[in-house]
């Protein structure tokens, strides 16, 4: 199955600027098998494996798909917790020449049956039980209604007497099939092309709430790996750890992706526990953890002093807004640096902060532009603008997916025919880094002159009394917009107008940037289950409110 946007001038640019190569992710398993054969790969509560071992099983498993006839580039669906099967069926799939989607436990019919009939799998991988929830009740339903899914495969060392026909223990087949010659020449006849094979699909947030289905070769991610490898100085002596599901780009991106190309050790933690989650960073001597913000308030709620936390070298947090408050509390108690980056699922990944740069540079910006990515800032009419100044982002690279699983139309809304997109951020560069100074609907006009909302953020997230801020236009008969902050404050502290003014003067902000109105909330209304500030509410709730004062 070939992508349908990348070009053959395009591939031959980014092959030649060595950017993309013919290596598959399999390629840095079978080497660390070669060079670190007896050191630990994937650690969970139940499975200690290592590299030599990993290799085994997962061409154990390729192997036994391929004879049971499952065909090339077929779709096959791994509905994985944190686990190690998890991982060795993921890479098992690219072994065999599948293209796989990994998706959250957390979805449910409506969302699976949408991808099962989109992608037509013929496979499913899955816990019997997960969390008190019965998938292979489920998936049984969704065999009915789709013939095509015709094998299940269970991360359970047994199958149970009320499973379908065709349903398998995937331990059970790889351990099994590891023990017996591999057929060599019948894994690499169906090697994936790393160009132009579709080898992934990953989901991303459809406008009516189902899920968009995005398609990768593996040439990008490679590249994209590689560079996030760079800046957080992975080696194959870091111990990482998927706090947050592997299935999502905050811990899959550490330990998934990158990992595995630096030789370093994962360690899944299949349910979260704020205490079992430091409990095994001491236990394991985690180097650096992928987290959501949520997970960082939580184990902060608890007493780090009595877990030994040393190991940690960096912390990568994404999936939602993590405010500066958060991030220096996490910083503090961990002993760890917390990175920040820029990437979309349906864009791909555009820069990152080393794990050496300095803090002002880490809270405030997304760091530099990932190798190979090319950048222009425009101005809402789509003229360039000059050297120095603000301009929407739109940017162009070889850590771009190859658009909409089969949908060349809705491809082509994000990507132009040369490859350029835009994520709709203004921004500025200085330092070599990018500042995300707000999103294009968010900026706020006063008076014909421009507000970016994250540079006032930025600056208030300083105030010793603020827990976190989020900044807003609201409508004004007279200057068209104007500017209102909306302030959590720290517990037991009191925040007032007055403070805010001469705190923002302080820091030298011109005038007309200052807020005229400041409202203090207990809490901000969120998109979804995200994470991130819902500032569409915000300004409803501020232009309704104005409104009633008269």
């Amino acid at each position: 199955m070939k992508p349908i946007r990348y070009q053959k001038e395009m591939v031959a640019e980014f092959l030649e600027d060595g950017y993309w190569t013919q290596e598959l992710f399999y390629d840095f398993w079978d080497r660390n098998a070669r060079e670190y054969g007896d050191q630990e790969a994937l650690v969970d509560s139940k499975y200690r494996v290592t590299w030599a071992e990993a290799k085994r099983l997962v061409d154990g498993i390729a192997s036994t798909w391929i004879q049971m006839g499952i065909p090339q580039y077929a779709r096959i669906i791994i509905q994985s917790p944190n686990s190690v099967y998890g991982f060795l069926a993921r890479i098992a799939a690219e072994r065999a020449g599948l293209i796989s989607l990994t998706v959250y436990p957390y979805l449910r019919q409506r969302e699976l049956e949408y991808m099962v009939e989109r992608t037509e799998a013929s496979a499913v991988v899955i816990p019997h039980e997960y969390r008190k929830f019965d998938y292979l009740e489920m998936y049984k339903e969704l065999q009915q209604r789709f013939p095509h899914l015709k094998n299940i495969f269970l991360f359970d060392d047994t199958v149970p007497d009320s499973a379908p026909e065709n349903t398998y223990s995937l331990p059970q087949l790889a351990q099994q099939a590891a023990e017996k010659p591999i057929d060599e020449n019948a894994l690499n006849e169906r090697r994936l092309d790393p160009l132009y094979n579709i080898a992934l699909l990953t989901t991303t947030s459809g406008t009516t709430g189902l899920p968009k289905l995005v398609e990768w070769p593996t040439a990008p991610r490679v590249c994209t790996s590689k560079g996030r490898v760079s800046i957080w100085g992975l080696n194959h002596n870091d111990i990482t750890m998927a706090i947050a599901p592997h299935a999502g780009g905050a811990a899959g991106t550490l330990t998934y992706f990158a990992a595995p190309l630096a030789g370093a050790k994962t360690v899944m933690l299949e349910e979260f526990v704020p205490e079992d989650a430091l409990a095994l960073i001491e236990k394991e001597k985690a180097t650096a953890i992928g987290v959501v913000p949520t997970h960082l308030v939580r184990m902060l709620e608890c007493d780090t002093s009595k877990y030994d936390l040393s190991s940690l070298r960096f912390i990568r947090s994404a999936g939602g807004y993590l405010s500066p408050q958060v991030a220096e509390e996490a910083e503090e108690a961990f002993g760890a640096v917390i990175t920040s980056d820029l990437g979309t699922q349906d864009m791909g990944s555009v820069s990152g902060c080393r794990v050496e740069d300095s803090k002002d540079l880490r809270r405030r910006t997304v760091g530099r532009m990932l190798p190979g990515n090319k950048v222009v800032l425009k101005d809402e009419e789509g003229n360039a603008v000059p050297d120095g100044e603000p301009g929407i982002l739109y940017f162009r690279g070889p850590h771009a997916p190859a658009g909409y699983y089969r949908d060349e139309e809705l491809t082509s809304t994000v990507f132009d025919p040369n490859g350029w997109t835009t994520t709709g951020d203004i921004v500025k560069f200085d330092q070599e880094c990018l500042w995300i100074l707000g999103r294009a609907k968010d900026m706020i006009i006063r008076g014909g002159q421009n507000i970016y909302p994250a540079e006032i953020e930025g600056l208030l997230n300083d105030h010793p009394k603020v827990a976190s801020v989020a900044v807003v236009g609201y409508p004004d008969r007279e200057m068209g917009e104007r500017t209102c902050a909306y302030v959590i404050p720290k517990a037991g502290q009191d925040f007032s107008f007055d403070e805010m003014v001469e705190f923002l003067k302080g820091k030298q902000l011109a005038m007309y940037k200052l807020p005229e109105r400041l409202e203090v909330v207990p809490e901000f209304p969120a998109v979804g289950d995200s994470g991130k500030v819902n500032k569409e509410t915000l300004k409803k709730m501020i232009a309704e409110k104005i409104k009633a004062e008269g």
